[in-house]
């Protein structure tokens, strides 16, 4: 009889995000923002460089967490999410993504313990590559395009302006406590707490 080893780690959390200076705090890359708050609250850095990614570990409780930032680029996002999953022999339902969401204000977070991509490409990518749609997240609002005719690229590359700088950092902070109570509490909890 063969027993599946089981992972060392409890849970997965990923920050989605383009690597690269000029990419730095823009609307895109609040998934790594998060995950550097999460990182930075938890006793966790980011000094292991493979599976296309910046990784590393910290505790959550009882929890011993895996955390990554992909350096892929966005859109390619499942290569390297599949590929620390797939090593570690974390189910998918235990790993966690936290992502830019331009259907939510600035200032919001939204919590979702499965779905589709939403018309997100670096979600796609993680769905196709690990052929589920059974992943939790944390979606961080960026706000709407300002008019239909705007290009996505542009205003999802693009960065924020001064005056959302708070809500900005609030929602952050709030994604970061909410990968915590779900590690801890679990998703539903998760869910009465910070998705409002």
């Amino acid at each position: 009889m063969f027993f599946k080893k089981k992972s060392s780690f409890d849970w997965l959390v990923v920050g989605l995000g383009n690597p690269g200076m000029q990419y730095e705090n823009t609307r895109h890359n609040v998934g790594f923002a998060a995950i550097d708050a999460f990182a930075e609250k938890n006793g966790g850095s980011f000094l292991k460089h493979k599976f296309d990614s910046v990784y590393g570990e910290c505790t959550v409780g009882d929890n011993r967490i895996l955390i990554a930032k992909p350096q892929t680029f966005m859109n390619l996002s499942g290569k390297a999410v599949t590929a620390i999953a797939s090593f570690y022999k974390i189910p998918y339902e235990k790993v966690l993504i936290m992502f830019d969401d331009i259907s939510l204000d600035v200032g919001k977070i939204r919590i979702r313990r499965k779905g589709s991509d939403g018309g997100h490409n670096g979600i796609k990518d993680i769905i196709q590559l690990s052929g589920t749609q059974d992943i939790p997240r944390i979606k961080i609002g960026v706000g709407k395009k300002p008019h239909p005719d705007y290009d996505l690229k542009d205003w999802v590359l693009g960065k924020f302006p001064e005056e959302q700088k708070d809500e900005l950092n609030k929602a952050i902070t709030n994604a970061s406590k909410a990968a915590e109570e779900i590690i801890t509490r679990g998703i539903d909890s998760a869910m009465n707490k910070y998705s409002k």
